[in-house]
């Protein structure tokens, strides 16, 4: 059993720049941070990264966390890198500040940051993606590391570290299965054997070309240029990566219309549209797009929802 940290008590990342906790945790990045209350010191997010149970929160000018098992103080360190803080937020605004609609949306969202995550655990969540909203991504993970991760405790709560890919190839396609992810299930399978068996070494490809690194992942069974880019721009440093998925399929063609020859682009043609259109950092650009269209199409999804049905 996992020893509890000591030391759980809070401590403080001082911030350089605008950072926004909330927007880049709940911006369908990760998937395994749950926002928590407390009557002592408000909201904070409880998460599971590096095999270590964190809680974070934003204050004024400061990211206060606590962790277990591992130490306060390297894990600090971990976690200014996951959550971007080295990021020139300031500066990748700037040049995206040219395109009006992208600098509206980070003018809604000012400080939200692209995450660097652990690389496998990335990869799988990104798998689980596949035709999968962000609620049913988040169970499939979680489910995923509640079945086969280790216990890590903290003062009063518990969670489980992701597991190895070899514990996950061991397991077997269907076990998968049996934990709902469906048709989704032979590929993380697959994944986890490529891993496991050193076909595939993820950390490496942080230092390849986005190039080099996009062809290696995608030949992954279930890894497609969606998935591939997000795993390229979420956790292997990827910032000109950009992702096409049906919202910034939708926020393209409805904000920017773009075209060849007189003929709307086809999705396939849009990755490589953007990236030209918004540089090394089309990454950025896309998660601000990515995360206006969504919270604005499920707003008017609830209106819709709740608005009075005309009579029949």
């Amino acid at each position: 059993m996992n020893a509890t940290n000591t030391d759980w008590n809070w401590r403080a990342i001082r911030l350089s720049r605008t950072f926004d906790l909330e927007s880049s945790l709940e911006s369908g990045q990760a998937f395994r941070w749950r926002r928590m209350e407390d009557a002592d010191f408000g909201r904070y997010y409880e998460g599971v990264a590096f095999g270590n149970l964190i809680h974070v929160r934003q204050e004024e000018s400061s990211v206060s966390f606590r962790s277990s098992p591992g130490p306060n103080d390297s894990i600090g360190t971990l976690l200014e890198d996951f959550l971007g803080l080295s990021h020139d937020i300031d500066a990748i605004c700037e040049e995206l500040s040219a395109d009006h609609i992208v600098a509206a949306a980070m003018a809604e969202y000012p400080g939200m940051r692209i995450l660097r995550q652990e690389p496998w655990e990335c990869l799988v969540s990104f798998i689980c993606s596949a035709n999968n909203n962000i609620a049913r991504i988040s169970r499939n993970v979680e489910d995923i590391a509640t079945e086969f991760g280790e216990s890590i405790y903290g003062s009063d709560t518990q969670r489980k570290a992701f597991p190895s890919p070899s514990v996950i190839a061991d397991a077997g396609e269907g076990a998968l299965r049996e934990l709902g992810l469906g048709f989704r299930a032979k590929y993380v399978a697959a994944a986890a054997r490529r891993v496991a068996e050193r076909e595939i070494d993820l950390y490496t490809l942080r230092e390849a070309s986005y190039e080099e690194a996009l062809e290696t992942v995608t030949e992954v069974p279930g890894v497609g240029d969606k998935v591939g880019n997000c795993v390229l721009l979420f956790s292997l440093d990827k910032l000109e990566a950009f992702p096409v998925d049906v919202w910034i399929d939708r926020a393209l063609r409805d904000w920017y219309a773009p075209a060849r020859d007189g003929k709307p682009l086809p999705k396939t043609r849009m990755r490589e549209w953007a990236q030209n259109r918004f540089g090394r950092f089309a990454g950025y650009a896309n998660q601000y797009l990515f995360h206006s269209r969504r919270l604005k199409g499920a707003s008017k999804s609830a209106e819709k929802r709740d608005s009075p049905q005309p009579a029949s």
